[in-house]
């Protein structure tokens, strides 16, 4: 009977917001008026553990945190999963809401509704979680609570009295919050007689322990010290230590139907715990897992290199243990002529691969070289095959291609309406077609494009912002595949091909990004003691080149006054030996040179 008193007690509840709304803050102020964080330990921004969510004001991970709240003078258990609001990491917001039955939707009524908020919105209302709408910031000189208030209205057809104005700030409408989690959010279902049935919704490596796997309980029950089975992998260890996620863990001796914890069984290699996976009992089994959510499907696809080859094995074992807390990098091992042994890695966008280069080098010091990134692309061939481009290396001959195809997104761009003649602009230059125009006011209209996902690897998110003075939100699916006249450009130095620095882009594009990468490489490339040259090529054909001029010794600086053809024998010595120079010098190409293709308009 305790069992089925203490589920009815539990409430398991994330935030859903868009980036910058003040979702952070909000989950500070719910830990400090829960009493769940000590004076002492409390701090901005306190379940962003990591100096770089910190850094950038983002949250990268999401985390679990439990909190007690009385109410009426009954005691409740609340379990927050904080989740990132950015589009690149819309996996691990997808990972949060399967562990949860409610959602706080945070608004800031200074912004309105962005297009992430939406994004993630229905990302919730898919798993039938209870919406309870916020509308942060109220305290804004700027805010416009009214405008806001009939934009969250109009999204889920809710009433007035349901959004609870608040400031996370100033702590102004928390209790109220704290009030509706309770009484709104409905209390985790399940059988706590029936065979163990918890769902692995996040993983973090801990290097004394091992590794530690967040679950929630769906059915059934689990003690310390009993043997349990991963249904995805077969294996089975036994429960060293289980407990809750308090500020500081709390080893429990038995954990319950509905109830977030965490699981530590010794386990040392990455690759045995699977985000999504089912643990089981072994004395009382369950044969089925639970349907978690997709597998991830990478966007864009770029090589990464250790600096020094001989670091090749530590760089793979970095990149187990990142992938264990952040399941939706995929990497697979690959090799370069330029760069020796790395691996070809998966990433959501461009934010997730700057994020986990900077992991690697802060978490794992490791110093790593990262090629151009490029979407994937199916080529077929005259013979019939299909191939799955994921690198430039891979693409076929153009004597045996017959057409490629490349992936399209469906976008939604959310902006100020003054800013819509640049943005469509800017889409239309991205080779984007425009599908709807809606005028969510007055003042701001939703725009919907159909676009290659290859245009928007690079630069396009930086644009955005730039031409929309930051007022532009932007979020996408990806939608199909459609035939493309797409070819591969090639860079040489000195007559060699430097596969790390190829591309494969639209035949327009061509000639112009062509001549802007030699161009940038020209001012990266530190001048040798030989003339380089550097080329751009289509297959055979050179479509533009650039020369980075020798330095040259005075070799005639000793030579003052005297007859002309002292200086002139002395050069002409000089010129043999570059000659020969020329022969067998090697370029070396500096880091910043492979990222610059990236930032080619700045």
């Amino acid at each position: 009977m305790y069992f089925r008193i203490l589920m009815k007690k539990i409430r398991n509840f994330c935030i859903i917001a868009h980036i910058d709304h003040g979702k952070s803050t909000l989950a500070d102020r719910l830990l400090e008026f829960t009493g769940s964080v000590s004076d002492r330990d409390s701090q901005d921004q306190l379940l962003d553990n990591m100096d770089l969510e910190r850094e950038r004001g983002i949250t990268i991970k999401s985390h679990a945190i439990q909190m007690e709240y009385t109410l009426n003078g009954e005691d409740f258990i609340l379990n927050l999963i904080d989740t990132p609001g950015h589009v690149d990491f819309s996996y691990e917001v997808s990972r949060s809401i399967a562990a949860c039955e409610g959602a706080l939707l945070i608004v800031d009524a200074a912004q309105g509704i962005q297009a992430q908020t939406i994004s993630n919105l229905y990302l919730a209302l898919e798993n039938d979680l209870e919406i309870i709408p916020v509308l942060n910031k109220i305290d804004l000189p700027s805010a416009d609570p009214e405008v806001v208030k009939d934009q969250i209205i109009d999204l889920l057809g809710c009433v007035d009295n349901d959004i609870i104005p608040a400031s996370a700030k100033t702590g102004l409408g928390i209790d109220e919050i704290l009030e509706a989690i309770v009484e709104k959010i409905p209390h985790p279902v399940g059988d706590n007689n029936a065979p163990l049935q918890a769902m692995i919704f996040d993983s973090v490596y801990n290097s004394f322990r091992g590794i530690e796997a967040y679950f929630k309980i769906v059915n059934g029950e689990i003690k310390k010290g009993e043997k349990v089975k991963f249904l995805a992998t077969g294996k089975e260890y036994f429960a060293d230590e289980i407990g809750t996620l308090k500020f500081k863990q709390e080893p429990k001796h038995q954990l319950s139907t509905g109830e977030v914890g965490y699981i530590i069984s010794g386990i040392k290699d990455a690759r045995e715990v699977k985000v999504g996976d089912t643990i089981t009992s072994t004395t009382n089994p369950s044969t089925e897992a639970i349907h978690g959510f997709e597998d991830v499907k990478p966007m864009v696809f770029a090589g990464i290199y250790p600096v020094d080859t001989e670091d090749y094995e530590e760089l793979r074992k970095s990149m187990e243990k990142l992938q264990l807390n952040d399941a939706s990098l995929t990497f697979e091992p690959e090799s370069s002529v330029a760069l020796g042994f790395g691996f070809r890695c998966g990433f959501l966008g461009m934010l997730h691969m700057e994020i986990i280069q900077e992991r690697l080098e802060r978490e794992f010091d490791m110093t790593v070289i990262t090629t151009v990134p490029n979407v994937s692309y199916k080529a077929y061939t005259t013979a019939g095959a299909k191939i799955e481009v994921h690198n430039p290396t891979d693409f076929p001959d153009p004597s045996t291609l017959d057409y490629v195809e490349e992936p399209y997104i469906k976008s939604q761009i959310i902006t100020k309406s003054e800013f819509v003649g640049t943005i469509m602009n800017l889409c239309i230059d991205k080779r984007g077609e425009l599908t709807n125009q809606v005028y969510l006011t007055t003042e701001r209209v939703e725009l919907s494009f159909n676009m290659p996902l290859g245009e928007i690897v690079f630069d396009f998110y930086d644009k955005l912002k730039s031409v929309s003075r930051g007022y532009a939100s932007f979020d996408y699916q990806p939608s199909e595949y459609r035939k493309s006249d797409l070819i591969k450009l090639d860079i040489l130095l000195n007559g060699e091909q430097v596969d790390a620095l190829s591309a494969l882009i639209h035949r327009k594009n061509a000639q112009s990004l062509g001549r802007k990468i030699c161009v940038k490489l020209k001012e990266l490339i530190p001048r040798q003691q030989f003339d380089i040259a550097v080329q751009s090529a289509i297959g055979a054909k050179i479509i533009s080149r650039e020369t980075i001029k020798a330095l040259r010794k005075d070799v005639t600086a000793k030579c003052y006054g005297g007859d002309i053809s002292r200086k002139r024998k002395l050069l002409e010595k000089q010129k043999k030996g570059k000659k020969r120079m020329k022969q067998v010098g090697n370029v070396e190409i500096p880091q910043k040179a492979f990222l610059a293709v990236l930032k080619l308009d700045d």
